[in-house]
């Protein structure tokens, strides 16, 4: 069965959906829409989409469609969302999920009391080295987590609908719940807008957990240089992520302290630094947006649930939320609810 497949939304990530879908034997394009004649026409031409609209209740209503991919702004997700699934049509919609988690729970309801498929576009999760990190941590090679330090920084793309923190942090707080088998229960957040009328532009943020695992994300769009290093810190291994690398994205580190306690004759512990070997392990040479259009593909097919589900992606609206509340309360904890 292939999936015939509507595209809603044809901005800045629209145009890779288009090119995904259309070049996946999984799924065939029918349909896309947009306000925009002029991109609308452009796409039509390049991949000869059968039916082209400016109003999205065109593809709701299409008997031609079984799905339909959102990529519009975040304000927009719920309402298009919502009328998609009430219309029979499974749905991958452009992270975050939405603007607020009661959205983002009556979507998931309403998901699964009609028996289809929702699909959040966390992209990073089907990145092949984000996909190398949770195997090599699953294979407990790093022992026990200790912490995830990241830093994903550029000069622009500024946002004017939402702010760093629902633009980029998404991205590891994305990746943190595909990789740790834990859930954060308070985040901590500070966060500055710089640009006068707009969102905020820089934010650190800090996950804590019930064990000794923490997480932070420093996010910044108005840094001199692009940066996108993420550094995952175990007991018995390490591993530093570098996505702008174009051959070794992650490098394993035989690094870290060993502590023991002291010989009878001598007071308190010892310390012992591992110096061990590094290696590079190799990745798949895939596109994440393809392996993410044809996993959502496959979950239509056979009813499974996709990894990053309408559950995965309500986890993450819970935790951009508390953020934001954090952020506005001048960096105190708040509490993530279940």
């Amino acid at each position: 069965m292939v999936v015939r497949c509507g595209v809603i939304g044809l901005g800045y990530w629209g145009p890779n959906l288009v090119r995904n879908i259309s070049a996946s034997s999984a799924t065939q394009l029918v349909g896309i829409c947009d306000q925009d004649a002029a991109k609308c026409e452009a796409l039509r031409r390049q991949y000869a989409a059968p039916v082209v609209t400016y109003d999205p209740h065109d593809l709701f209503n299409s008997p031609m469609i079984d799905a339909l991919f959102i990529a519009t702004p975040v304000a927009t997700h719920y309402s298009l969302a919502l009328s998609a699934l009430r219309s029979g049509k499974h749905v991958f919609v452009e992270k975050p999920l939405t603007s607020d988690v009661a959205q983002a729970e009556h979507l998931v309801s309403e998901a699964e009391r009609l028996g289809l498929t929702l699909m959040v576009d966390h992209v990073f999760v089907y990145n092949p080295a984000v996909q190398k990190i949770r195997e090599l941590i699953s294979t407990n090679m790093l022992g026990q987590i200790l912490y995830y330090d990241s830093v994903r920084v550029n000069l622009g793309l500024f946002q004017h609908d939402v702010s760093v923190i629902w633009d980029l942090i998404v991205h590891d707080l994305s990746i943190v719940d595909y990789i740790i088998d834990e859930r954060p229960t308070a985040v901590l957040t500070n966060a500055r807008a710089h640009v006068i009328g707009q969102p905020e532009n820089i934010a650190y943020m800090t996950c804590i957990f019930a064990s000794q695992m923490i997480a932070h994300f420093h996010v910044n769009w108005l840094a001199p240089v692009k940066v996108r290093r993420t550094l995952v810190g175990g007991s018995r291994r390490m591993i530093v992520y570098d996505d702008l690398e174009p051959d070794e994205k992650i490098k394993v580190y035989d690094r870290g302290v060993d502590i023991t306690q002291a010989e009878p004759d001598q007071i308190g512990l010892q310390f012992g630094y591992r110096l061990g070997d590094m290696f590079a392990p190799m990745l798949r040479r895939t596109e994440a947006l393809k392996t993410a259009v044809e996993h959502f593909a496959e979950c239509v097919r056979t009813g499974t649930s996709p990894i990053t589900d309408g559950q995965c992606g309500l986890r993450t609206v819970r935790l951009l939320e508390a953020a934001s509340r954090s952020a506005q309360n001048g960096g105190s904890a708040v509490a993530v609810g279940a």
